[in-house]
């Protein structure tokens, strides 16, 4: 593979990337060294430098569908994963108190039927405006699964496909991999950075270690976290703020027993005066966190909130982790690429920190892979697609908070009148004024994401498409009852998500697979 080097001068000479370091642990760290290891096996050396002084961030994790084909890529047994990892699955994510103070909806990774037509679902369901036919969740095969607590695999449901994710614990899944990536040819060097040498043109060329050590590279990945070891702090690379629109900059973390057998197959974010809280449950424990903003809630008062929200013993004290949302302005510069916590930060609430990573990560193993050089125009591009990709995910969360019809706290009152990003601004007027769900290049989220959150917020458009009126009103209840039905009988039979994860940890012992 080929890498540009940019002299001073604007001159560009191509030279060949051998020698892969990447620097940091955690799941970045390792998901870059697992799939380098995989896809780039015999091409290269790829070694990762971490020190066990530092530790990492790694809290439980909820995760976005993409997760699923990073590990089958791997060749990752999916109940092994969930072993190793104390994985649960995840339908969706619950949201509670966003709109209103005792509301509840659920953005969901199954569909809504047609989006368009005159059998388009949402519109039908809004044209209808029959009370019997119970939420607009209830005409989503899994959305219904999740408020029931049952899951199986689309595969063994029998019925329509869906999509979903997982929850584990971080530090575990990094563990995870690290055995997988040494197992593949990586290697890991333990050690703590004490200087980045860079060279007469600027550069990294080695990294030097606590105890005189020098490790040498062609390519430097910066998994480093929040200190951005490489890219922020030794090549300067200006952060992008964007805590204007999303304003919390700390959070409270906390693990808690896991009571009973109510195993939800969800992520939940409740909205509090200055925040939100996260529950993440895991085989082996809940997880429990606090995303507050500093200005509208003492970090303090935030924490007993926090505590207040626990349903179980905690297994530790609540750890506070503090940062701002935005990203560097470049993500690729020189001969560094960063990934993870050092390229930027979204705060949790869609659960998209592993699905950037994943994302760039992607990208980069595409040109890494291939066997053209890499120019500064690829370069460029990967940035561009970095930035594109942060803003509208940027745009998708903010969408949750300026829909609020809160008005208790300052927090809320201030995202529900503040001035949005124009991206955002533009794609709402085009909702709110003829219910198009405009999409993109480089969108996380799906149309049918944003349908979930502006249904869920009561945020529908102004008057009804005339299309709609093609399908007789009669008609359309019928359908609809129909669907939902039809999901209700579908779920029934279904085993419960703590009965169907049992199933699968004892599946090698001849276990027979839950009926209920």
């Amino acid at each position: 593979m080929v890498i540009p080097d940019i002299h001073a001068s604007g001159r560009e000479e191509e030279r060949m990337a051998q020698r892969i370091v990447i620097v940091g642990g955690g799941a970045a760290g390792w998901m870059t060294a697992a799939a380098m290891a995989t896809g780039l096996r015999g091409r290269c050396s790829v070694q990762l430098v971490e020190s066990e002084e530092i530790g990492i961030v790694g809290v439980g994790e909820a995760t976005f569908p993409s997760i699923r084909a990073f590990n089958q890529l791997l060749g990752i047994d999916e109940a092994e994963f969930l072993r190793a990892t104390h994985g649960t699955y995840k339908l969706g994510i619950e949201f509670r108190d966003w709109h209103s103070i005792g509301e509840r909806y659920f953005h969901t990774f199954g569909n809504f039927g047609s989006l368009r037509g005159p059998d388009m679902l949402w519109g039908q369901f809004r044209r209808v405006a029959d009370p019997s036919l119970g939420e607009f969740g209830e005409q989503c095969l899994p959305t219904v699964m999740a408020m029931q607590g049952r899951f199986v695999p689309p595969s063994e449901q029998g019925g329509a496909p869906f999509n979903y994710a997982y929850h584990f614990d971080a530090t575990l899944y990094a563990a995870f991999l690290r055995d997988l990536s040494l197992r593949r040819g990586a290697r890991r060097i333990e050690g703590r950075i004490v200087d980045v040498v860079r060279g007469a043109q600027g550069d990294v060329e080695r990294l030097r270690l606590l105890d005189g050590r020098e490790i040498e590279g062609d390519l430097f990945i910066d998994c480093s976290g929040f200190a951005s070891l490489l890219l922020g702090r030794t090549l300067q690379e200006p952060f992008v703020d964007f805590s204007r629109w999303l304003p919390v900059d700390g959070a409270w973390a906390c693990p808690c027993e896991r009571s009973g057998d109510a195993l939800t197959p969800y992520t939940r974010a409740t909205a509090l005066e200055g925040g939100w809280a996260w529950r993440i449950p895991l085989q082996s424990r809940t997880g429990h966190g606090h995303v507050f903003s500093s200005r509208h809630v003492d970090p303090a008062v935030a924490r007993d909130q926090l505590l207040a929200q626990l349903d179980g013993r905690p297994l530790a004290e609540p750890r506070l982790l503090r940062f701002t949302t935005g990203h560097r302005e470049r993500f690729w510069v020189r001969n560094v690429v960063a990934l993870g916590l050092s390229s930027g930060f979204l705060e949790p609430l869609e659960s998209t920190s592993i699905f950037l990573i994943q994302s760039n990560l992607g990208h980069l193993m595409t040109l890494l892979e291939g066997q053209a050089p890499i120019d500064q125009t690829a370069v460029d591009d990967f940035n561009a697609r970095g930035t594109r990709e942060f803003r509208r995910i940027r745009d998708f969360i903010v969408l949750h908070y300026c829909l609020t019809a809160r008005r208790d706290s300052a927090l809320w009152r201030d995202m529900a009148t503040m001035a949005l990003p124009d991206t955002l601004a533009y794609k709402i007027e085009l909702w709110r004024q003829h219910g198009v769900l405009h999409q993109q290049h480089d969108e996380g989220f799906d149309e049918t994401s944003w349908l979930a959150i502006h249904a869920g917020m009561r945020h529908w458009p102004r008057r009804a498409d005339p299309v709609l009126e093609e399908l007789p009103l009669a008609q359309a209840r019928a359908f609809l009852q129909q669907r939902r039905d039809a999901i209700a009988r579908a779920v029934a039979p279904l085993p419960t998500h703590h009965a169907y994860l049992a199933w699968l940890m004892n599946r090698a012992q001849g276990a027979e697979p839950p009926l209920r």
